[in-house]
């Protein structure tokens, strides 16, 4: 008999396949390629990493932001149509519902990573390309966490959304904010001064570093090491623990 927690995940790319989440990365495809025709005609040196460059980063951002609205709606849906009550009425503990959602859209991250690095191997080493293909996929582990996180806190799509993307935002960033704030330009000591420079290093504590994942430079200079991808590997897991620990004590606190 098949286990709960992998029907479950079968179910989730069964809906993947219905909501058309796969064709749309067949046009975001075509859109990438017709930017990078477009850069190849009018770049006149370093055609090759322009292209690659570009392209690398649309993919990017067009993953996080699909695959984060998939696993919010996907979750909003079962919450307004009563279905994750009705599963719930099963024999089927909330971890293992849980679980099962989760191991879903892990392989729908999984898939769409192979298939945004796949383009990739047209402009870029292929070397490179396997770690950052590798790179967005923890990348992608972490935003379906989150969006899972905030969506069954919030219950609601557009404040789960604003919330991923706020999130996105600062772990992207946060690096920059650090460095700004212990920088010679933002030297003054009053307490409001602390009190953000504080706060500025609590959250690059707490959030991950996603600024070093999925570089575009390492298919430019071929920079990308084992190492580097063993790094955000770890980093990767320790994150997704603590959030998938975090998204099931909400669960387990909600009257469903």
């Amino acid at each position: 008999m098949r286990s709960p927690i992998l029907t479950l995940a079968y179910y989730v790319l069964i809906e993947a396949l219905r909501t058309r989440f796969f064709i749309v990365i067949l046009l975001l495809f075509s859109i990438g390629l017709g930017i990078t025709l477009f850069l190849g005609q009018i770049t006149l040196i370093e055609t090759e990493a322009n292209q690659s460059s570009i392209l690398a980063a649309f993919f990017r951002l067009s993953a996080v932001y699909l695959l984060s609205l998939f696993v919010i709606t996907s979750m909003v849906r079962e919450f307004n149509d009563h279905s994750i009550s009705l599963f719930l009425s099963l024999p089927l503990s909330r971890t293992h519902y849980f679980l099962g959602k989760f191991l879903g859209f892990c392989l729908t991250a999984c898939i769409t990573a192979l298939l945004f690095g796949m383009l990739l191997l047209f402009y870029a080493d292929y070397q490179q390309v396997i770690f950052w293909t590798g790179s967005l996929f923890c990348e992608l582990l972490i935003i379906s966490t989150v969006s899972l996180l905030f969506v069954l806190s919030f219950n609601n799509t557009v404040q789960a959304f604003s919330a991923v993307l706020a999130f996105y935002l600062l772990a992207r960033s946060i690096n920059t904010l650090q460095i700004m704030s212990l920088g010679v330009l933002y030297s003054a000591d009053t307490f409001n001064d602390q009190f953000v420079r504080g706060f500025i290093q609590l959250l690059a504590l707490l959030l991950p570093d996603l600024e070093k994942f999925t570089q575009s430079a390492w298919l430019i200079y071929h920079t990308g090491t084992l190492m580097q991808f063993l790094l955000l590997l770890e980093q990767t897991l320790i994150y997704v623990f603590l959030l998938v620990m975090a998204s099931l004590f909400d669960l387990y606190r909600k009257n469903l």
